[in-house]
């Protein structure tokens, strides 16, 4: 029989959950405790707890859709995010100094020397990420799962989301963002990470919100198809209402029907 030293302290263990709770929210959110319960494998009365505490500690915020039409009756299961103070807990300790840092190369070198580090950083990562992308599969979906992948082993807890019932585009969601102090003063790092996602997808992507801007994720639109553009069919011999033009020989241009 062990000692109470073979046992990891009561509080210890806690903690632990506590920490996996709030990772899931960066993770997932907006998620429901239910969610939460079955991905943990705890009781519902356990992820409470460690729900409470969160929220005390002015990490976590109950989740609150805008927008019409999103009210329902009866009393809805709450969904929870991180706050800024929740994920500070994994953010980069050095992020001031990184700050410091692009704020001396601005006064020294101007800010295209800042568009050149951030593109220089970003080339890097796209990099690296695109062996695992190209390998991943042909179509846009499997990309973009293989880039969550990519993203989730660097630390930013990438996930994906299909949009539409007939899955027309696929969000990708960054949960955590080990660059989000520094991004929020230099919004160039994220312009180019979401040029790069462009390059490694083949698509043209559109960045919805940002970490650094006040989302809750970063969330990228991926469209998985090109969107039909409908052109007007012109029979033969139809006119099509507008003026007709003509070229005199002396170069005159005249209006008629």
């Amino acid at each position: 029989m062990g000692s109470s030293h073979d046992r990891p302290a009561h509080g210890d263990v806690e903690a632990t959950t506590r920490e996996r709770v709030l990772e899931l929210v960066v993770e997932q959110g907006p998620v429901s405790a239910a969610t939460l319960a079955r991905v943990l494998e705890l009781t519902p009365a356990a992820v409470r707890r460690h729900i409470a505490h969160l929220e005390e500690q002015g990490q976590i915020v109950v989740h609150e859709p805008g927008g019409p039409g999103l009210r329902r009756r009866g009393r809805p299961a709450r969904h929870y995010v991180a706050t800024d103070a929740g994920r500070a807990v994994l953010t980069d300790a050095y992020s001031d100094l990184a700050t410091h840092a692009l704020d001396f190369l601005v006064e020294v070198a101007g800010p295209e020397a800042l568009d050149r580090f951030a593109e220089a950083r970003i080339n890097e990562l796209e990099r690296r990420y695109r062996p695992l992308v190209q390998q991943a599969g042909t179509t846009t979906a499997d990309r973009v799962h293989a880039l969550a992948g990519a993203l989730t082993a660097d630390g930013y807890a990438a996930t994906t989301r299909t949009i539409g019932t007939q899955g027309v585009a696929l969000q990708l969601c960054q949960g955590h963002c080990p660059v989000q102090d520094v991004a929020e003063g230099f919004p160039q790092l994220c312009e180019a990470e979401t040029q790069a996602f462009s390059r490694l997808l083949g698509v043209h992507v559109q960045r919805l919100a940002t970490l650094a801007g006040g989302g809750h994720v970063c969330t990228t639109h991926v469209p998985l198809a090109p969107v039909p553009v409908r052109t007007p069919q012109v029979r033969p011999g139809a006119t099509t209402g507008l003026p007709r033009t003509t070229t005199s020989p002396a170069g005159d241009v005249t209006e008629g029907n």
